[in-house]
């Protein structure tokens, strides 16, 4: 049914990813000059020059929020909802290991400056909570139908 818990975290899930994608993600500041600002599909300088260099980022946020939408509408199929709610959780996985290799290359970019994370930054984890908690939602329904 799609009343059970695990479909509102699955909703959740997708609407942090939603959230994120649309907001900033991080700064690159310097003696408190902002030297460009960071979403999920570019980087801008503060001269307004953008580089979509980082546009995985977005593209797996996009995948994460899709998959979670979709399987909501799995529940009479509870092991591919299984399948596919781990298969989110690595997509969110694979969102924070690009994010940290992202922040890495960018700081090189701008020798001596600092990087701020944006509170958006905190989404994609508490998604991966939700995934967990869905995932273990979904397996309990399993185990109680068998």
């Amino acid at each position: 049914m799609i009343q059970r818990i695990q479909s509102v975290y699955l909703f959740l899930m997708s609407a942090c990813a939603i959230v994120c994608m649309c907001l900033p993600i991080g700064r690159f500041v310097n003696d408190g000059k902002l030297l460009a600002e960071w979403t999920n599909l570019s980087l801008t300088t503060a001269d307004g020059i953008s580089n979509y260099e980082s546009w995985a980022l977005i593209v797996l946020l996009f995948f994460v929020a899709v998959v979670s939408l979709l399987n909501i509408f799995l529940f009479k199929r509870r092991m591919l909802q299984v399948r596919i709610t781990i298969f989110a959780g690595f997509l969110l996985l694979g969102y924070c290991l690009v994010y940290g290799l992202f922040v890495y290359r960018f700081l090189g970019r701008f020798d001596g400056s600092q990087f701020i994370f944006s509170w958006a930054t905190s989404l994609p984890v508490i998604a991966m909570i939700l995934d967990y908690l869905a995932f273990r939602g979904i397996m309990k329904d399993e185990m109680l139908i068998r």
